[in-house]
């Protein structure tokens, strides 16, 4: 349920709370009046809580030959009812809104989900997958989000609210297919549980072989067993960690070069483009010139690097050119490469 729905609800509580403290407030004053001395207000109170509730007991005192306390018994019963109808009426929009916002706003998630494409999945969003997430927002790539835990996508969401999601097992076929895996181009499996990832990888590459899948693991028995189910990449955080501890003692000038690369305004990433199986040999001044939106590294071609290529180096299908780029210069070189 979104924060303006539930404000609204708020606010009508509020007015009906005091609407019905206002008829308690002057039934009570009213009848302790008509009672004169001897009715207390405790017996004034109930009077008017037994007339608004309807409950019919019968009067606390007798208003024979009082039509002007009748009337006011009306009044008071007419205006009791209406606001303790109103307040049962916000109660049950309440509940049957927040279950439609939640079915409807889950039918939109599953129809953005069905639009997507070559996107990527990531399974978990804790420490290690909230950055994944965040890595793939800032370049500009589809991705959905999977979790079990609802508080975990809350605080991914709080800083990307338009990121599809899913709560639920990602282990599980029917998570991974609703979050578009046999369309997906790669499955991040990065949960904090080893086992958990390793049933990840087994299931994404069943149900779309073709998928690439990167895996976290911790245990180091268990990097066999990825390899065997499928994993094309295998990371350990606590190795990649120790790595980097070292860099930073032994080239920081490397490491610092990267880290301003990734705190740039223009986001700019080393990244790689293959070139596409139907695009007619070419040369990489033809599809890579001089431009401010990327710089071109190297070209792989089968398992030979060639690093900072001619304009005049040929590209063939399925070569690899390594370039630094934006976004927008990633994009324009994928779109050139076919």
């Amino acid at each position: 349920m979104n924060d303006s729905l539930i404000r609204s609800i708020y606010r009508r509580f509020i007015r009906s709370a005091i609407a019905l403290a206002t008829v308690l407030a002057v039934g009570t004053a009213g009848y302790h009046y008509i009672g004169g001395e001897h009715t207390s207000f405790v017996d004034a109170l109930y009077m008017t809580f037994i007339t608004i509730a309807t409950i019919g007991y019968g009067e606390i005192f007798d208003l024979t030959g009082k039509p002007g306390a009748r009337i006011f018994t009306m009044v008071i019963a007419f205006a009791g009812i209406g606001v303790t109808t109103y307040i049962f009426s916000t109660l049950t929009a309440f509940i049957v809104q927040g279950d439609m916002n939640k079915a409807l706003r889950r039918n939109r998630m599953l129809k953005r989900i069905e639009k997507l494409s070559g996107h990527y999945i990531v399974c978990g969003v804790g420490r290690v997958g909230s950055n994944v997430a965040h890595e793939l927002a800032k370049t500009n790539r589809p991705y959905v989000i999977i979790d079990t835990n609802a508080e975990q996508i809350d605080a991914h969401i709080e800083r990307y609210n338009d990121a599809p999601y899913w709560v639920g097992d990602s282990s599980e076929d029917d998570i991974l297919l609703r979050a578009g895996v046999e369309r997906a181009a790669g499955v991040f499996s990065v949960t904090g549980d080893d086992s958990r990832n390793l049933v990840i990888t087994l299931t994404a590459k069943q149900l779309n072989p073709g998928c690439r899948v990167v895996a976290r693991c911790h245990d180091i028995s268990f990097f066999s067993k990825m390899s065997k189910v499928g994993a094309d990449a295998i990371v350990s955080p606590d190795f990649t960690g120790g790595m980097r501890i070292v860099s930073s003692m032994i080239r920081p000038h490397v490491v610092s070069f990267l880290d301003e690369m990734l705190r740039s305004e223009g986001d700019l990433r080393v990244e790689e483009i293959r070139v596409a199986a139907e695009r007619a040999p070419t040369t990489v001044g033809a599809v890579a010139p001089i431009h401010r939106d990327y710089v071109v590294l190297a070209a792989k071609v089968d398992s030979q690097t060639i690093f900072n290529p001619p304009a005049d180096h040929p590209l063939l299908p399925g070569n690899v050119l390594v370039v630094m780029a934006s976004p927008g210069g990633r994009k324009a070189l994928e779109a050139a490469l076919g």
